[in-house]
């Protein structure tokens, strides 16, 4: 008998993973707090290189394991290829590799549905927001410096200094200098 190793994801660092895998008794557990659009999720990486055959990977739910049909696919394509069962909690499927044609339709079909939940989500925040910044109520998200900060940067950066440094000082990401010098 081998391991129960979980995984978890949460869109964003101040959101809780208290919820997921609840009560289920796993000898390992990663989380990633990263979107699932993000193709770089360290944790499940470290999950999928510590997993061995005999092991089960126990997830939440199909949408936290991945966010699109051919992600989803793969990923469990791969880990049950190496002699490990995927579980989804939520959906109350396991996959072994020797799955059923019926496992397999499950997987594609409750795949679809949450790739599509989150096309919808993100289509109604792209109306809210048209609507909202129609009504003058929608400002955008707050600037990262002050004006007189971005003065400064702009300043430093047509001297010559590096990018990296200029992010690293005014605690701002690299393609946020890119967007003020532009």
């Amino acid at each position: 008998m081998g391991q129960r190793v979980g995984y978890q994801r949460v869109s964003t660092l101040d959101q809780n993973t208290a919820r997921q895998l609840d009560g289920i008794q796993l000898d390992k557990v990663f989380t990633d707090k990263a979107s699932g659009k993000d193709a770089d999720r360290p944790e499940l990486a470290r999950a999928s290189e510590y997993v061995r055959e005999g092991d089960t990977l126990v997830v939440h739910s199909m949408d936290r394991l991945a966010r699109n049909l051919e992600d989803l696919r793969r990923t469990v394509r791969e880990l049950t290829g190496s002699g490990v069962k995927v579980e989804f909690v939520k959906e109350s499927l396991t996959f072994a590799g020797d799955d059923s044609p019926m496992n397999t339709l499950l997987l594609s079909m409750l795949g679809a549905v949450a790739e599509f939940e989150r096309s919808m989500i993100l289509e109604r925040q792209r109306e809210g927001i048209a609507i909202a910044k129609a009504a003058g109520k929608y400002k955008g998200r707050k600037a990262a410096l002050a004006d007189e900060q971005v003065a400064e940067l702009r300043v430093r950066l047509a001297q010559g200094e590096s990018v990296t440094s200029l992010a690293k000082e005014f605690g701002i990401s690299r393609q946020t200098v890119y967007n003020y010098a532009a």
